[in-house]
């Protein structure tokens, strides 16, 4: 079982694909800026409640921590709060480049517009990424929620801000019977316009809607993406573990699809039942070692009580993954964000020196311990 220093992986340059804004709120922020009686008046109880209230099993039931969260992100000065200090949390565990997802039309009842709501998200993350000691970009990824009906405005609003700040959309929210194909016109005017898109599927609901956010939202990021494993067929033979692809995982593996996922989240919801309740239940390994373009992400970094240091930490230890193949997954990420071909090589080349300094000095401890056991 591999012990990688927590420490270690947290100097690892990272990249983070999914990450909720209104999932990352510090504890102590929500208690400053709450206007109403919270479920605990301290930091450290806050942030207990909200994992163990969003480990229920169900994403639904997940869903509902953020009337808390969200109702203190209502006006311009929460919003710009909340974004720095997102930005500089990414920071403190090493991430180098961040996609913040959120929902503008949640943020509306303090009288902001949408795009007031964006500028001030913006505002907020500028001022992190001018602050910062330590390289790091990032952007915003608009969501719109699929069980309401205001898609086709949050897609006008991020091909509005393409250009400062956003870049891409999102559709999230409950996934069983809000089907991404509801939202067809949003995605074909994002289409048309060449937005990137990525869909919340396969977190909650199995193999046809991964389908649906592949063929109507022409996705190129699946956000979890899990389900796609309910479509490979493991029989096992002299030889080892035969796989068979299903049409749909055949597709998402060959095409390059991207899996956003997020170990911990995964297993405070439906993953849980379709696979197990332990890391090392998920399909998280399986996926990895077919060759798909798996990436690892918090999700919500409240709700699960986590980062992507901790994330890579667990699967280290849950799959005996050494550096070069939480390297793999930072390339995976990097090749995988919505950024230009030319800023994702550049991440690239910043990510794989940061990992070779690592092996480096990894090398060179394991050499002066084998000297001194001489």
């Amino acid at each position: 079982m591999s012990r990688l220093p927590e420490d270690l992986i947290r100097s690892l340059p990272k990249v983070s694909l999914h990450d909720h804004l209104d999932g990352g709120l510090r504890p102590q922020t929500i208690i400053d800026l709450a206007e109403e009686q919270l479920p605990a008046s301290s930091a450290d109880e806050l942030a207990a409640w909200f994992e163990r209230s969003a480990s229920t099993g169900s994403l639904e039931e997940y869903l509902r921590t953020f009337e808390i969260t969200v109702g203190v992100m209502q006006t311009r000065e929460n919003l710009i709060r909340v974004a720095r200090e997102f930005v500089e949390d990414l920071v403190a565990d090493g991430v180098v480049h961040g996609e913040i997802r959120w929902a503008p039309e949640q943020h509306l009842r303090g009288g902001l517009s949408l795009d007031e709501a964006v500028e001030a998200v913006q505002e907020g993350i500028d001022q992190a990424v001018e602050a910062a000691e330590a390289p790091i970009g990032a952007g915003q990824i608009l969501c719109a929620l699929r069980h309401l009906d205001r898609s086709g405005e949050i897609a006008e609003l991020a091909l509005r801000h393409r250009d400062r700040g956003v870049l891409g959309f999102d559709i999230a929210g409950p996934e069983i019977g809000h089907a991404a194909s509801g939202h067809r016109e949003a995605f074909e005017l994002l289409a048309a316009q060449r937005l990137p898109v990525t869909v919340h599927a396969g977190e909650a609901d199995g193999v046809t809607s991964i389908d649906d956010a592949l063929l109507a939202g022409r996705a190129l990021r699946l956000g979890h993406g899990v389900a796609v494993a309910l479509d490979i067929e493991l029989e096992q033979s002299d030889e080892g573990t035969l796989a068979t692809l299903g049409r749909t995982a055949q597709w998402v593996r060959d095409r390059e699809i991207t899996l956003e996922v997020a170990p911990s989240s995964n297993l405070q919801t439906e993953p849980a039942k379709w696979f197990g309740p332990e890391l090392a239940d998920q399909p998280f390994d399986l996926l990895y070692q077919l060759g798909y373009r798996v990436t690892v992400n918090p999700d919500n970094r409240l709700m699960s009580a986590t980062s992507i240091t901790r994330e890579l930490t667990l699967l280290a230890e849950a799959f005996d993954y050494d550096l070069a193949d939480l390297e793999v997954l930072q390339l995976n990420a990097a090749a995988a964000s919505f950024l230009p071909l030319e800023q994702r090589e550049e991440l690239a080349e910043l990510i794989s020196d940061g990992f070779e300094a690592a092996l480096l000095l990894a090398d060179g401890v394991s050499a002066a311990d084998e000297g001194l056991s001489a």
